[in-house]
């Protein structure tokens, strides 16, 4: 039994969507068990056989400064839920709520695994192959140094081995070009912890990687700062919408398309299915002493069931631990003070 923490006051929607989404994945998931974090008059209302409540007197809203989430608001349902983590009452705690506040607790609650310095968010966009890339950071961290994208390669290559429980996960850097001279010193030097990184088995690096390459597929996993991560997925979600509505609006002009509609309507629901960005809701918080969830604030009640399908799949093929492994593996490479790369290139 897997047993699930959710925030089911987080978000822009709140419980109108979380309560819904949580019943139809238990329905769906009948060896997992949900611990419902919020307050109690919310609550009251819910009834399942596999779902306790859990009382928090508090919300942090989606405005929050961190000040507040962090040190005022000690009963918040998201504090609340991954302290349930913490305690070992629960595998996972997936919230939609403000990220800035998520990663802060979570941060000061689980604290981060040994040999990583700061988390990252990491979520799937989908791709020209018909399956995703994983992209990360996806937000956390604007300003990374070159170890800290080896550390995210590393934590993003196992979460996609679990994901997909096939072979090595290629990783990419993303640059402003293929060639290894170009970009910024940052993104020069991760790339050289990269190739050292896959000389020493810890990687399946295919080096640069530039922004078209995300939809293209060319490497499952892509490696950037949280600037252009967020950025990059904010524009997906956006590019995906716009096609979806331009078929819909030239398809409805007249009798004529509406008929080329008709024809055309199993490879356009397929087309429509791919790129509905709620089946790919759910970013993993990496890096972290517990495994937590990040939720499309936005997400209705199919992409919040989506981003509970993903902590429940990550808690079940044991992530935590195979981050751990992996992590321990390549030690030497990923402490931003010691390794033989990293005194290498600073010299």
């Amino acid at each position: 039994m897997i047993t699930i923490a959710v925030d089911c006051m987080g978000g822009d929607h709140g419980s109108p969507v979380t309560l819904p989404a949580c019943r139809a994945f238990l329905d769906e998931h009948p060896q997992a068990h949900l611990l419902l974090v919020g307050r109690p008059e919310v609550l009251a209302g819910f009834s399942h056989p596999r779902a306790t409540p859990v009382a928090a007197s508090e919300v942090v809203t989606m405005d929050d400064p961190l000040e507040v989430a962090l040190r005022r608001k000690k009963d918040s349902s998201m504090r609340v839920a991954i302290q349930q983590v913490k305690d070992g009452r629960a595998q996972a705690a997936v919230s939609a709520g403000n990220t800035a506040a998520l990663m802060a607790i979570s941060r000061y609650l689980l604290k981060t695994l040994d040999g990583i310095d700061r988390p990252a968010i990491a979520a799937q966009i989908p791709n020209a192959l018909g399956r995703a890339t994983t992209l990360l950071d996806m937000g956390a961290n604007v300003d990374c140094s070159a170890e800290h994208l080896l550390q995210f390669a590393v934590m993003g290559a196992a979460w996609v081995s679990v994901l997909g429980g096939g072979d090595e996960p290629s990783v990419g850097l993303l640059n402003i070009g293929e060639e290894e001279i170009k970009g910024n010193e940052v993104i020069k030097q991760a790339g050289e912890l990269m190739r050292a990184a896959a000389a020493a088995g810890d990687l399946r690096f295919v080096g640069n990687v530039e922004g078209n390459d995300i939809f293209r597929g060319r490497a499952d996993i892509v490696v950037g700062d949280g600037f252009v991560g967020n950025v990059a997925l904010k524009a997906s979600e956006g590019l995906a919408g716009m096609i979806v509505d331009f078929l819909r609006a030239e398809f409805s002009r007249n009798l004529l398309t509406r008929l080329a509609a008709l024809v055309a309507y199993p490879v356009i629901a397929a087309l429509k299915k791919r790129m509905d960005h709620r089946r790919y809701n759910g970013g993993a918080l990496l890096g972290l002493r517990g495994l937590v969830f990040k939720s499309h604030g936005s997400a209705d009640a199919l992409g919040f069931g989506f981003a509970l399908a993903r902590a429940h799949d990550a808690a079940h093929n044991r992530l935590l631990e195979r981050l751990q492994q992996r992590i321990a593996h390549a030690q030497p490479l990923l402490t931003e003070r010691g390794g033989a790369a990293s005194a290498t290139l600073a010299a």
